[in-house]
């Protein structure tokens, strides 16, 4: 009969993130996770039948742990920075991608840093999903379920945030994140600032015109 200790199956799923990160999806057995979890033999077989179940129950631990922590950075970052506003210093608009931009910068400079490992993991769980429906199912999902939260959370901070604008924010954010965790470019605070500018402007902003003069 399947065990259903929560800090027991935490702990397999936490080692599941962190072998992902090391060795890649090939690298993620049911022993390989017993081992790194210090964990007796048969205990992962109790937790998850199959390895898809395995990779799958990582992928929503991943997200539970990121969730957790995308309410808390917004809470200490975003909410201090808007009370600190002027009032009528700027327009809305200049405030809310000023304030979007230090939120993205801090984000992506410690998920790059202190949370690597788990961003690495995603990249993994990416691309093995492309191959295992089950999989792709769950990716999809908590896609989903992580862009509204980012929707909300925007309302809740007083951001004003096109709420259609946030997929292709979410996209970005993605597509920075993955080239800092690979090492492609280096990991500051100066790289992270121009990325989350850049990501801002280009989600948020307002596009120009097409008889704007230099306009592409």
């Amino acid at each position: 009969m399947p065990r259903t200790n929560p800090e027991r199956r935490r702990a397999l799923t936490d080692a599941a993130i962190a072998l992902l990160a090391e060795a890649g999806v090939h690298g993620l057995t049911h022993r390989s996770v017993e081992r790194a979890a210090e964990l007796p033999a048969g205990t992962a077989a109790n937790y998850f039948s199959s390895r898809e179940e395995l990779l799958v129950a990582a992928a929503e631990r991943i997200v539970e742990r990121h969730l957790a922590d995308a309410r808390a950075a917004t809470e200490a970052s975003v909410a201090p920075a808007r009370s600190a506003a002027t009032p009528g210093a700027a327009t809305p608009g200049a405030t809310t991608l000023d304030l979007m931009t230090d939120l993205l910068a801090a984000s992506l400079l410690d998920a790059a840093t202190r949370q690597r490992e788990r961003y690495l993991a995603i990249a993994e769980l990416q691309l093995e999903a492309r191959r295992r429906p089950a999989l792709a199912a769950t990716m999809a999902g908590l896609a989903t379920q992580a862009s509204d939260l980012t929707a909300l959370m925007h309302a809740d901070n007083g951001l004003d945030v096109d709420p259609a604008a946030v997929p292709t924010l979410v996209v970005l954010y993605g597509g920075a994140l993955l080239t800092l965790v690979t090492g492609s470019v280096p990991v500051d605070d100066a790289t992270t600032r121009r990325l989350a500018r850049a990501i801002v402007h280009g989600s948020l902003a307002t596009p120009p015109r097409e008889d704007d003069h230099g306009a592409p």
